[in-house]
């Protein structure tokens, strides 16, 4: 495919999508950039969209349980008290890896984080895609995460598919990234979702 950066409606960035593209996407923090998790071939296209360094893990964003039991084990205990008490919405959870999901998302870790998110046309659109998707944010490697998708880098458009233009993102701050380690829920960054605010959940 050639990056052009079209403006899509919700059934063409989901054949986009299952056909190894890259769109454009807003979710309940900022747009992010996304490929479907099974297509190996647009996981390699978008690290290099972003510039991105390698080694980094990818997260993802799911339309429901179903699609999250795609690509990660381990929603239970503590995770589910979790998932049940912020999902949908900005919180995301690192879990271990699916059987054979791509080292490319998992960055050799072992596990993924993904999240369900709050912002309903991001559900829809991975729900319409058939699978969970990548939800990094959309911008060049150290870049200001987009707000709006007039805000995207004429660069990185040139690089992508399309875009789904479905307004302007909430903005504030990006999710927040909570692990489940031995000793219960570890925070691995700070963001929307107040760290004690988990605390008070796993009580």
């Amino acid at each position: 495919m050639t990056g052009t950066g079209t403006r899509l409606d919700l059934p063409g960035a989901a054949a986009l999508l299952r056909a190894g593209g890259i769109v454009a996407y807003a979710t309940e923090t900022f747009y992010g950039l996304g490929a479907l998790w099974n297509r190996e071939d647009a996981l390699r296209r978008l690290a290099g969209a972003k510039a991105r360094p390698a080694g980094k893990p990818l997260p993802l964003v799911a339309a429901d349980r179903e699609q999250v039991a795609e690509v990660a084990a381990g929603l239970e205990g503590l995770a589910e008290r979790l998932a049940s008490r912020f999902w949908p919405g900005p919180l995301t959870l690192v879990l271990p890896a699916a059987p054979g999901l791509s080292p490319a998302i998992t960055a050799g870790t072992g596990t993924v984080g993904i999240r369900i998110p709050g912002w309903a046309p991001a559900r829809a659109l991975a729900s319409a895609a058939g699978g969970a998707l990548v939800s990094t944010s959309a911008n060049l490697s150290g870049g200001p995460p987009p707000v709006a998708a007039g805000d995207l880098e004429p660069e990185l458009l040139s690089r992508i598919d399309g875009v789904l233009d479905t307004g302007p993102a909430p903005g504030g701050r990006p999710s927040t990234v909570v692990r489940i380690g031995p000793e219960g829920p570890e925070l691995v960054r700070a963001g929307a979702v107040a760290w004690e605010a988990v605390r008070a959940a796993v009580r």
